[in-house]
Parts: C-alpha cells; structure tokens; sequence
C-alpha cells in the first residue's frame, strides 16, 4: 500500500516505524472478524481496518477530530488482529503511533485528562500500596464500581518466600500494581520456582514495566520507566549466570519483550535492552522442564477442574498458545479452555475497564458465559488485570494458575 505522509513527519522515528508498518497493510479485513470492539459495536471504524484508514489520514496530514480520537481509544490493544493478519502489520505499534499524534492534535476533556493522570500517576505510586490495603478494610462499604478494582485481602501464606539459595537463578519484575493487589502471585511463582531447584531474585528499585504510561499516551514516561528498570536489574545481570527474567504478568511479559524495540534508538541502552528482551521469558515458558520434578511433589487429591483464559498479552502479544494448559494437565489437572471465542479479550487490557468500563463488561461477560459452561472448580489465568477484571462478574474463584499449582504442592 502506497502512503503520501508528509516529510516532515517521515523524517521522525515515529514517521518511519509507521510508514513501515502501514505499508505492509492490504485491507483485507481479516482483522476483523477477531476483533472484539467490532465484533461488539459492528463499526468498521471500531475495528483494526477502519483504525489503520484513519491512522493513516492523519498521518497524511487530514483533520483530526475528537471522534478519531475515540474511535483509537476504544482499541484495547489486544493484538488479536495481529495472530489473525496474512501479511504481519504490527498494529500495536502503529496503534502507540497513532494514539500519540492524535493526543497532541486534540484537547480531552479536563475529566479525562484527570483520570488518565491519576491512573498512570496513581497505580505507578509509592502511596498504592497503603491506598489499596485502606480499600480492602473498607471494601464492603465501597459503591459498586470502585469494589470492582479491590480484590480480597491476600491469604496469609502471601508473605511466605522461599529461604533456600540454588545455583540456577531467575530475576523476577515484582510489578507496579501486583505486590499491593495480589501479592501471592509473586510469592506463589517464588515457591514454585524453589520446589524446581530455582531461585528466584528480585530487584528492589524496579517498578511498572512501561506498559501502563506507554498506553496511556506518555511514551516519554513509558522509556523512563523501562530504562529505570534497565538500571535496576543490570547489576544483577551482570553479577549472576541468570537463566532469564521471569514475568508472571503475561501483560509485563509483553512490554519487556519489546525493550529491544522501543529502545532501539537510544545509544545509552539499546544494547542492554536489547539483552533484556532476549533474557526474558513468560513463567508458563518455564514449565516443561519443571514439570517431572514438580509431578512428584504434588499431595494426591489437590488438583482442580480448571477452566483457563488465556490472557491476550499472552498467546497474541507473546505469541505462546497451549503451554500453560498442556502442562498443567501433564502434572495431572483438568484444564479447558471456552470451546468458543477463547481467543477474545475479556476486556481487561490494563486500564481499559476503568477508561471503557460499558464495553469491557460486555466483553467480560460474554467471556465468563463461554467458561461458566465448562462447569469449572476454579478460572485461572496469567494477568492480574484479567484475573481481578474476571472475578468481578462470577462467584467462581478466579486465580493465577501458578496460584494453583502452589497450592497443590502444599509449599511453605
């Protein structure tokens, strides 16, 4: 596809990425047909193709209007449209592109701007953690809407890390939001890991993997961020033989993957992103060598019938489809995935069921309709966003699935 974007923006990183991108794109519109808002809102504008025809309007240099701004915000980035094109677009990037030209063409309300100040401020804050756990102790009188984004209180085996040492070392990302929300998730993959023969290291001064700001819009604060985690982990790096940073926030996994990328030009850290990226793998991506040791450690009559969500992050972002349900049912549990529409979000995406809240509990509950009728024990899934999002629309208890799995090997 021919594009005319003017000179002066092809002459920017942004201009050349795009162009790259946009040229791969022949509008066959099979991106559609796995594209939750369009199958939603049945807008051709509200789908991966419309997107990309007003992308490239405005990088052409036509009008920006508030409702191309809407239009774009309404993508939750799920990057399905990408596991389904025939010709490789990488639209997530292009989407980051677009949204960022258009922000600085049209004003948002001061309402919005507010919230989305609050958020990528807010959830990236040292004061998070005290907020949330003030939320839990008032969670029952909180109105309906605000209760949705505080989970239960940890269990207690939450504070519970492994003490032994091990020659073989993982570097974990704690998270920005995780430690404070669902702290079990990172002690339980700790456990885990150590019931493998693993260690599993954490660096103190990392925080938010990038993601949350980058979406946002503030991609300048999205680099700090991820070169402040750069700065965090390279000493570790350097210092042990680590066989890769672990993430068990698939969303995470999907941003530190990208380093490489997004820091490609910067003469300071492209390398160590680049080794960053290349270092990092998804927790599930760690299961098939553990699971001969973990099956004899598992206490008999602990395994669940397990109903898995694959989050987006993970089999479009990343690109791993089947792991996490096939070795769960190698170790011996029951684990389905939706015989339908499995490959949908669920509306989660962050920060989406905060800024969208109508469409992402319509995505919610057509998702949890597809599991609720495999008559499942428990949900699992690999993203705290998913996890917390999920559990507001079901009784079923809705977990990590290395939760899960912890729990079946009894670990303290």
């Amino acid at each position: 596809m021919q594009t005319n974007l003017s000179v002066e923006f092809k002459a920017t990183a942004d201009g050349q990425a795009a162009e790259a991108i946009l040229r791969q794109c022949v509008h066959c519109g099979f991106c559609n047909a796995t594209c939750p808002t369009y199958q939603l809102l049945g807008n051709e504008l509200d789908g991966p193709r419309g997107r990309i025809y007003l992308m490239k309007q405005v990088l052409e240099g036509a009008e920006v209007t508030r409702s191309t701004q809407l239009h774009l915000d309404r993508c939750l980035i799920c990057r399905n449209c990408e596991s389904t094109c025939p010709s490789g677009v990488e639209y997530g990037h292009l989407v980051d592109i677009g949204r960022k030209i258009v922000d600085q063409k049209v004003e948002r309300p001061a309402g919005e701007k507010a919230l989305r100040w609050l958020l990528k401020e807010g959830l990236t804050s040292p004061l998070f953690a005290p907020a949330m756990k003030l939320g839990q102790l008032v969670r029952p009188l909180l109105p309906a809407a605000l209760k949705n984004k505080v989970p239960a209180p940890a269990p207690a085996r939450a504070t519970i890390w492994p003490a032994r040492t091990h020659d073989r070392k993982v570097l974990m990302l704690a998270g920005c939001v995780q430690p404070a929300m669902m702290p079990n998730i990172n002690s339980a993959t700790a456990r885990v890991l150590d019931a493998a023969g693993i260690q599993t290291l954490v660096a103190d001064k990392a925080g938010c993997c990038g993601a949350l700001r980058t979406h946002l819009g503030d991609h300048d604060g999205g680099l700090a961020d991820m070169r402040r985690n750069i700065d965090a982990w390279w000493p570790i790096i350097e210092s042990h033989a680590l066989e890769a940073i672990v993430m068990n926030a698939s969303g995470c996994g999907t941003t530190v993957k990208d380093y490489g990328h997004a820091l490609s030009a910067d003469p300071v850290y492209a390398v160590k992103a680049a080794r960053i990226s290349a270092l990092t793998r998804d927790l599930s991506e760690l299961l098939p060598e553990m699971v001969p040791q973990l099956q004899l450690q598992i206490k008999p009559g602990s395994r669940q019938r397990l109903a898995f969500h694959p989050p987006c992050t993970l089999q479009h972002g990343q690109q791993l489809r089947g792991g996490v349900e096939t070795h769960l049912r190698a170790l011996g549990f029951e684990v389905d995935i939706a015989r339908s529409e499995s490959h949908l979000c669920c509306g989660s995406a962050g920060t989406y069921s905060v800024l969208q809240p109508e469409l992402a509990y319509q995505l919610r509950d057509r998702k949890l309709g597809h599991l609720a009728a495999l008559a499942p024990e428990a949900i699992i899934s690999a993203n705290i966003g998913c996890i917390q999002h999920l559990q507001t629309g079901t009784p079923t208890p809705v977990r990590h699935w290395v939760e899960v799995l912890d729990e079946a090997l009894g670990l303290d």
